[in-house]
């Protein structure tokens, strides 16, 4: 089709020599690698790409049309569940990840089911068949599936008929809780018999998950949280085979979960690269070709409890890259997850940014849209490469459950969160609303009651599962279906224990949220605020004329609001004591000189000095030192607030010196003993 775009001849014909030729004028001789980047796992990403035309698109989602909207539904009471899902259902959601006692991804938010009269009350009214349903419930999953199955039984449904995925991934499990080895044999073993007695039933159900949100909530880089879920879909092929499951059966029974989170293109690279992954895994494996099925969920490593309004657009950010990477089914987590259960409103604009994406921009009508792309290509085969080396690491280790034993998962997560902490604390990392742009100011969004009394509630009279038939060949979970099928309570769920022994000698893996650090200063400073009836204030010592010190001063200002502090100034002082003035009127024990380099210059050192003799406790300047860092500091200054500066350690210490003076009226030097 020809281009109607009409202008000049070298529009159309420039190439790379000539772009870099005008690349180099606009540097002005600094170097061309100033342009050049790379992911967090040390990818290059280059300023420009040429076109990939030659490459064809992927076969990305395995079931032509749009991906499964997939709502989650964590609400404790079964009743209350049943009305928020059954709105979602005929709102525009066609799936329902049901978040069970003993879920990792729970967040202290789970429904409470114990029997089969609370699974009927949970999906009253709801059409199994005409729905996908994803359950997780920790190493209690094959007891809530012997419930659902036990119910569509009561429903007289055929189980071939209903998609159910199991969302528990007992590697996960096992990194994160420390899981001796021998109670971690049982689970598996459990999760063996359960494959075999539902293929019996004659349902599709993948019982087996390889999730990788473990892995990125503790810290995991992409390449690593694909290599692992790799490992864990590698282990799970293991445990068919022992399972004595049919090979060309294998594939089908096991489902991947990657988490998608705000670097769009990092997202796509990810969810493009699974697919491709597993394909070389089944290949070498010498398995039938079949289709990864992979469900992705929105980042709650990247949720934020302060200015949560902002975790809207980071999941828009987050759908949008799983649709475009080609993901089966998406899970949108409402934007207040952080700050608790989120209420009706969270949930629908959770699920609505989906609908957006799928119905007004018809996101999945082209298959594999990256395709071609020279930086998604480059990407993408990068991430694969790095993937797959750190996968035959594992594997060279005994698989996933040695490599966590002996520590090397943890070696190499550990080795990425620190990294990524780093980059958090100076704001290498910035997270808008929180580290950026806080706002102090901010009103308290609306969440549910969290609801753990009505589980406290519940104790119901358990069965003792040991009499069960030994795990192994199918017939426990045909027991457990049955116990189900009888009314009998499965599990307690108001019980918050876990029954399975801990390694003491295992390195455990801690998820949590990237925003946290940030947060607990706020929390610090709102604690403050209540015990002295003030908040933290800092003094900014403002030097010269509006245009010398503002540019600094808004910065600083910024700054310290990470930390909920809050400044006074600055102002425009015409003399010294007039600025000290300022300062004792402020009633700020913690002063910042702000300005521009020709001002500290001439006027730092006697400002510093003057302020000191005030009663100024700690003194911190704007800007680098430079060659005066001993002057400055000889002069009183005992901090330099800069861009890349350890952020989080200095607000750290900044509290710490609000909290002594308070509490016992500590000088500078006290202070730093």
């Amino acid at each position: 089709m020809p281009s109607s775009f009409t202008g000049p001849d070298s529009f159309f014909s420039s190439d790379e020599e000539a772009w870099w030729a005008s690349v180099d004028r606009a540097l002005k001789g600094a170097p061309r690698e100033k342009l050049f980047s790379s992911t967090e796992d040390g990818l290059e990403i280059a300023p420009l790409y040429a076109r990939r035309p030659d490459t064809p698109a992927r076969s990305l989602r395995s079931d032509a049309g749009d991906w499964r909207v997939v709502q989650r539904i964590d609400i404790a009471d079964p009743d209350e569940a049943n009305a928020q899902l059954l709105d979602d259902l005929q709102s525009g959601a066609s799936g329902l990840e049901l978040v069970l006692p003993g879920a990792l991804s729970s967040n202290g938010h789970a429904i409470g089911v114990s029997d089969l009269a609370g699974m009927e009350a949970l999906l009253s009214d709801v059409q199994p068949d005409l729905i996908d349903i994803r359950i997780d419930a920790g190493p209690r999953t094959p007891e809530f599936l012997a419930l659902m199955l036990a119910l569509l039984e009561r429903r007289k449904l055929d189980p071939s008929l209903v998609a159910i995925t199991a969302g528990f991934d007992p590697y996960g499990w096992m990194a994160v809780n420390a899981t001796a080895r021998q109670d971690f044999e049982v689970i598996t073993k459990r999760m063996q018999d359960l494959v075999l007695s539902v293929r019996d039933t004659g349902s599709a159900m993948r019982a087996m998950n390889a999730d990788g949100s473990v892995w990125h909530n503790a810290g995991a880089t992409p390449a690593q949280e694909l290599a692992f879920v790799l490992a864990a879909a590698v282990a799970h092929l293991r445990q068919l085979e022992d399972a004595g499951l049919a090979p060309q059966e294998w594939a089908e029974r096991i489902s991947m979960c990657l988490v998608a989170d705000a670097d769009q293109f990092g997202t796509i690279a990810k969810a493009r690269a699974i697919r491709a992954l597993w394909s070389c895994v089944l290949e070498a494996a010498g398995l039938p070709q079949s289709p990864a099925a992979l469900h992705m969920t929105t980042s709650y490593r990247m949720l934020t409890e302060r200015d949560p309004w902002v975790n809207l657009l980071r999941n828009t950010v987050a759908a949008f890259s799983s649709g475009i990477g080609g993901a089966d089914s998406v899970c949108v987590l409402p934007h207040t997850l952080a700050v608790g259960l989120p209420d009706g409103f969270a949930r629908r604009l959770a699920r609505n940014t989906q609908s957006i994406l799928l119905e007004e921009s018809n996101l999945a009508k082209v298959t594999d849209p990256a395709a071609g792309s020279g930086a998604m290509e480059d990407r993408t085969e990068k991430l694969c490469v790095a993937a797959w080396e750190l996968f035959q690491e594992i594997e060279a280790a005994g698989g996933l459950p040695d490599a966590l034993s002996q520590g090397l998962v943890q070696k190499h997560i550990g080795a990425a969160k620190a990294e990524l902490d780093s980059k958090v604390a100076r704001r290498k990392r910035p997270i808008t609303g929180v580290s950026e742009f806080p706002d102090l100011s901010e009103t308290a969004v609306h969440v549910l009651r969290d609801g753990g009394g009505a589980r406290q509630a519940l104790r119901p009279e358990l069965p003792d599962l040991t009499a069960l038939p030994p795990p192994g060949d199918g017939r426990w979970f045909a027991a457990l279906r049955a116990l189900a099928l009888e009314g009998v309570s499965l599990v307690d769920p108001s019980s918050r224990k876990d029954p399975e022994k801990r390694d003491p000698s295992f390195p455990v893996l801690q998820g949590g949220r990237i925003a946290e650090p940030f947060e607990e200063l706020r929390a610090a400073a709102a604690s403050f605020e209540a015990a002295t009836g003030a908040p933290p204030k800092i003094f900014l010592a403002s030097l010269g004329t509006p245009a010398q010190f503002t540019p600094r001063a808004s910065w600083t200002a910024n700054a310290f609001a990470a930390g909920g502090i809050r400044v006074a100034g600055p102002a425009v002082h015409a003399s010294l004591e007039e600025l000290l003035a300022a300062f004792k009127e402020s009633g700020a024990t913690l002063a910042c000189l702000v300005s521009c380099d020709d001002v500290y210059e001439d006027e730092a050192e006697s400002a510093a000095r003057a302020l000191k003799a005030a009663g100024a406790v700690h003194l911190y300047l704007a800007g680098r030192p430079g060659a005066r860092e001993a002057d400055f500091a000889g002069a009183g200054i005992g901090t330099f607030l800069y861009a890349g500066c350890d952020l989080l350690g200095l607000l750290k210490d900044a509290h710490a010196r609000l909290k002594s003076v308070y509490d016992g009226g500590q000088s500078d030097l006290e202070v730093l003993k």
